[in-house]
């Protein structure tokens, strides 16, 4: 699979752009800046690296791991590049408040909201994962994604089963990325009070 991750050169992106080259993926990193994008990809063993939207050309699935208050205008900006290619979208938009991190109160997840702005099928997934557990390599625990279209989602699942030691599940549609992306404020909450690099896992399946 030829997988563009479009702000690789980030915590996350970088990370998730050596555990999949590991896995067997060809992988591209796309970056604003090609020069970081190319340094990236060298260090993290990747195919190559490109300016996000060359980046973003050929891919079989984009995986759009920019800052989640940039993960709307990245979309608006790469929509012609990105055609009908699959996006994964891995951001969740959190706020802070009194030292606690809190969901958003807009009532659509950021993954739905993009895919109001691109013509290809948008899934979202990876949110229980952090960046410093891909450093480290394979993550513990389980892993959701979910999604409307089912070949989209399949290749989702297909990367997403490279990443941990558990499973990658099929969380329903992509309305549950409300829930998912959610779910990233609790486990940001978990890690500071305990100090810790919380993963779920599903027991009964």
């Amino acid at each position: 699979m030829r997988v563009a991750i479009v702000g690789g050169t980030g915590a996350f992106g970088s990370g998730l752009a050596r555990r999949l080259t590991e896995a067997g993926s060809e992988v591209v990193v796309g970056s604003r800046d090609p020069d970081r994008a190319a340094a990236t990809a060298m260090e993290a063993g990747a195919a190559q690296g490109l300016e996000n939207a060359a980046a973003v050309q050929g891919a079989d699935l984009v995986v759009l791991s920019v800052d989640a208050s940039a993960a709307l205008s990245t979309s608006v900006e790469l929509a012609d590049a990105i055609g009908g290619i699959p996006v994964l979208s891995v951001a969740s938009q959190i706020r802070f408040e009194n030292g606690a991190a809190l969901p958003t109160d807009d009532p659509t997840s950021l993954a739905e909201r993009i895919q109001n702005i691109l013509r290809g099928p948008v899934v979202a997934g990876l949110h229980s994962l952090a960046a410093s557990s891909l450093a480290a390599g394979k993550a513990e625990g389980d892993v959701f994604v979910c999604g409307d279209d089912e070949a989209a989602k399949s290749a989702a699942l297909e990367l997403a089963e490279t990443l941990v030691t558990g499973r990658a599940l099929d969380a329903g549609p992509l309305a549950s990325a409300r829930a998912l992306e959610g779910m990233t404020a609790v486990i940001v909450n978990l890690n500071r009070r305990y100090r810790g690099h919380a993963g779920l896992r599903v027991e009964g399946l």
